[in-house]
């Protein structure tokens, strides 16, 4: 729809022939990834935010388009629907204001009003609000009959009609909404006998805060200790200012009829507006913390996905633990499970001789190349006692997240991987896994259980799990993925496959060995000339005849490659071989109504390096000798990993056992208002000690004039 192009196109400050040919290309069944990377003529150089903000107000006017219908519907059919209301409703795209203009019209339950209307009060209401009557009781008395006893019940009856169309009148609900978005604050007190139980809660026990000022994460804390019992939570502007403001609007006269729509005034407020508003502000809030803290959870499962890959080498991991001994798997480059065994170096078996006598037959054995050891319990212990054995001098030895392991080694596809193996050797397997390639280990995981999240289950379910999706489908494209190698469910996340797709895929390369070209992909069973389009260009073959089946060059721009090699008298693979080749080639040559300068550099750039894996080469790190909190004091200094980020600072590992927090106020000299922009997941820091709370077990820490570490 027209209209909707222009709406979205004036929200984000883009034009609508942008707009327009995005909405069109989804439409058709493209991916976001794939219109990111390979249709930038078409948007304009869109990247996949602008791309998924498009789609997500796209779905937003489609559905208030819906409900304008309904409303309309309603309304007509109640034969109250005027060509002015008709023209407004229309013209609206404020879900707010939408619902406002319907409340008066909308099907109500019994109310109060209602209940004096059937009893005939309504014309004593708008006499009353008139506020020209000058004998009142007189005149309530005219309305006493079997149902209404006395002028009193007849004036109640009257106020109440009066605070219902009080409270349906758009004057006074957005007086109190100006009011409510101005100045209310948010409050919580902790639930008589509570106390004891909700301890944790402790610092909103008696907490106050003006709500435009309160954080995300302060927001959804309150709302988790509602829900769980522990705390009352209100949100309030000054009810007297709120009561003086509405009585200017409608009490007109100092008389009988004026006290009365004055009491309906307060009434209306107290009773239905107040309540209605901060029930709407609630929920604004809620969404506005929603969405902060689904942002951070997105950045930071994004970071984490692109984390830096050992790649393809042969490795030991390492499952660390005291009482149950270490388990330990040998894997080769391509993450298959060669060996497992347990060894107990750490009481209370106390068993170092024969661990390192494992350890060391094993690395012969199997060539081991690299070590992962998980860094949960026992971690840095069995840390210091493998990099302290003389069989691992000359390997490098990681400490790898086991965030999520536990998850993943009882999940469906760790028992379709290792049907035969117990959770245990799966957890092993998969902190190995997690070094040599972070992000084909974590997608089998739900990323709500990698540990990077901040109140990831209070927030609202569906829309996390949208971003999440689309972050985990967006870091798989941008690296791309081997063919010939992936599992199944990281194929699954590739443009264009889905569940289906990418079982045909596994089982084909099952049943005829690995593919040699991307041609092939067609043979897959219901692989179709769309879905071959929207998969083709991030799926790698390393070792095809054709080079650009191994690059990001989709098969659509090959004969652009081909033509370019042509003219400058080589063969393609010359082309990538040679960069002085490549400099000779005039882009504008090759310009086409259909093919522009985006895409041509995009190609060039590939042919630089074809299949080159965007994530930063994996350096290796090693704590301080400090291996508890009590060893720590202040203005230490350590060099610790980024574990986690929130709106409010990151959390790093400094080898204790209990990560630390650098407050926002402690990343930089300088004002940082969103901390992904200083740091980043699993980024080498140096940190200074401020504070170490034993009793709480909790540590601060600093990077203010510490040189940061890749």
């Amino acid at each position: 729809m027209e209209l909707f192009n222009r709406l979205i196109a004036e929200a984000l400050q883009i034009s609508e022939k942008r707009v327009d040919n995005t909405l069109k290309l989804l439409a058709e069944g493209a991916t976001i990834p794939f219109i990111s990377r390979y249709r930038k003529e078409v948007t304009g150089g869109l990247d996949e935010v602008k791309i998924e903000q498009i789609k997500e107000l796209h779905t937003k006017y489609t559905e208030l388009e819906k409900r304008k219908k309904t409303i309309l519907t309603t309304i007509e059919e109640q034969g109250k629907l005027t060509p002015e209301l008709e023209q407004r409703i229309t013209q609206s795209w404020d879900g707010t204001e939408l619902e406002d203009i319907y409340l008066p019209y909308k099907p109500k339950r019994k109310t109060r009003a209602e209940i004096a209307r059937q009893k005939g009060l309504e014309p004593l209401a708008t006499l009353i609000l008139m506020q020209r009557e000058s004998h009142l009781l007189a005149r309530a008395r005219t309305y006493i009959n079997k149902e209404v006893e006395n002028e009193e019940e007849a004036l109640k009856g009257a106020r109440d009609i009066l605070a219902e169309r009080i409270n349906e009148d758009e004057r006074a609900r957005n007086q109190v909404r100006n009011r409510f978005s101005r100045q209310a604050i948010i409050s919580s007190k902790v639930v008589k006998g509570k106390e004891e139980e909700g301890i944790k809660y402790r610092d909103y026990f008696d907490f106050s805060e003006p709500l435009k000022r309160c954080s995300s994460h302060r927001l959804l804390a309150l709302r988790r200790g509602e829900s769980e019992g522990f705390l009352k939570v209100d949100i309030s502007p000054d009810d007297e200012e709120c009561c003086q403001l509405l009585e200017r609007i409608y009490v007109k006269a100092n008389n009988d009829c004026g006290r009365q729509v004055q009491e309906a005034v307060h009434d209306a407020y107290k009773r239905l507006l107040k309540p209605s508003i901060e029930t709407e502000f609630a929920a604004q809030s809620k969404e506005k913390a929603d969405t902060e803290a689904i942002r951070i959870f997105a950045e930071n499962l994004k970071q984490l996905l692109l984390a830096s890959p050992l790649g393809q080498k042969r490795v030991m991991g390492i499952d660390p633990g005291f009482r149950t001994g270490c388990k330990v798997v040998c894997l080769d480059a391509q993450g298959a499970l060669l060996h497992h065994s347990i060894i107990a170096p750490h009481p209370p078996k106390n068993q170092p001789m024969e661990a390192q006598a494992t350890i060391k037959y094993l690395i012969g054995k199997y060539a081991i190349e690299a070590i992962a050891i998980g860094n949960g319990t026992a971690g840095r212990e069995t840390e210091l006692f493998v990099r302290k054995l003389p069989c691992t001098q000359g390997i490098e030895v990681y400490s790898v997240s086991e965030d999520g392991a536990s998850v993943y080694s009882a999940s469906k596809i760790a028992r379709e991987e290792f049907p035969d193996y117990d959770v245990t050797v799966r957890g092993a397997v998969s902190i190995g896994r997690r070094l040599m390639d972070p992000l084909a280990e974590l997608v089998k995981i739900d990323p709500k259980s990698i540990g990077v999240g901040q109140y990831q289950h209070d927030v609202n379910q569906t829309r996390l799990k949208q971003s999440l999706d689309q972050t985990v489908e967006n870091c798989v494209n941008t690296v791309g993925v081997n063919v010939n190698t992936a599992s199944k469910h990281l194929l699954t996340y590739v443009s264009g496959l889905g569940p289906q797709l990418a079982q045909n895929i596994v089982d084909y390369r099952t049943e005829n060995g690995p593919f040699a070209s991307r041609k092939e992909l067609m043979k897959v069973p219901r692989m179709g000339a769309k879905a071959f389009e929207q998969c083709a260009g991030f799926l790698r073959i390393p070792q095809a005849k054709n080079p650009l089946d191994n690059s990001a060059v989709h098969p659509e721009s090959y004969h652009i490659v081909e033509e370019m090699a042509k003219d400058m008298g080589c063969s393609v693979s010359d082309l990538i071989r040679n960069k002085e080749t490549r400099t000779g080639i005039r882009l504008e040559k090759y310009c086409t109504t259909e093919v522009g300068l985006p895409t041509l550099q995009d190609i060039m750039q590939e042919l630089e390096k074809p299949g080159r894996d965007p994530r930063k080469p994996l350096t290796a790190f090693e704590f301080a000798n400090v291996h508890s909190l009590e060893e720590l004091h202040k203005e230490m200094v350590l060099p610790g990993i980024v574990t986690n980020i929130t709106n409010f600072g990151c959390f790093v590992d400094v080898g204790v056992h209990q990560d630390g927090l650098v407050h926002i106020s402690q990343l930089s000299n300088q004002y940082v208002s969103d901390p992904t922009a200083v740091v980043s997941l699993r980024q080498q820091v140096r940190v200074r000690v401020i504070d170490v709370d034993l009793k709480r077990k909790r540590l601060s820490l600093s990077m203010i004039g510490l040189e940061k570490r890749e």
